[in-house]
């Protein structure tokens, strides 16, 4: 069964192009130009994954996207023009698993679909990941490279495995300060800087030029699922 999409948005020439291009590409997919029609749309269409445009007529798509997580677990991409830092940063830390600014490629925004359906797959169908030289495991709490076991410290391994359960995707930096130090920890973006450069002397072949653990400044960290 082809996953099913969800598209908000009210340019029409825009959600046209999109829909054709991800239907060529084996996706379902419905669209809504309103709040209203969209979350009619995602009760009744139980939706894979919503692309989500911040401009609508009569809600924020921000509003929106609060409202969407107060009762969906789904995958939500954001698709905007606002490019601001703060826009994307608040958008994130509201539940949103990507943010896309427009105008992008098509194979970009395709390339982010297929990431977050990566991390909406149970851990289980996935225990083990293998990219380049490295092979986590998720269930053994081991890291290989080129064969070779790489001893993590506690806190090291809980940013790892943080970032490789969600794969492909960008994690806020907040996102990772709470999973790992704490609900009381939001802005201690210096803890982040330090570990990940202990991460990446440890595993990337070059620690100066990060192959696996990605940084995108001022939003957070991607571990590059694909190689």
């Amino acid at each position: 069964m082809n996953e099913k999409l969800l598209l908000v948005d009210d340019e029409a020439p825009f959600v046209r192009a999109v829909t054709l291009n991800l239907r060529a590409h084996g996706y379902d997919v419905e669209w809504a130009t309103s709040a209203k029609e969209a979350l009619e749309a995602a009760s009744r269409l139980h939706p894979d994954v919503i692309i989500l445009d911040l401009g609508l007529p009569g809600m924020d798509g921000f509003d929106l996207l609060s409202a969407f997580r107060a009762w969906l677990k789904v995958p939500i991409i954001i698709l905007s023009a606002r490019d601001a830092e703060a826009t994307k940063i608040a958008c994130l830390d509201a539940g949103a698993d990507d943010y896309v600014t427009k105008p992008f490629a098509m194979g970009e925004l395709l390339a982010r679909v297929r990431a977050v359906l990566r991390r909406a797959t149970p851990l289980d169908e996935r225990p083990t990941v293998d990219v380049g030289d490295l092979h986590i495991d998720l269930v053994a709490k081991r890291v290989l490279r080129d064969g070779q076991e790489i001893r993590l410290t506690p806190t090291e391994w809980q940013l790892v495995s943080t970032l490789v359960r969600n794969r492909g995707c960008l994690v806020s930096q907040r996102q990772l300060l709470q999973e790992v130090w704490g609900p009381n920890y939001s802005t201690e973006t210096n803890y982040l800087r330090v570990y990940m450069a202990r991460i990446r002397h440890k595993l990337e072949p070059d620690p100066t030029r990060a192959r696996y653990f990605i940084t995108e400044p001022g939003m957070g960290y991607r571990f590059a699922a694909e190689q």
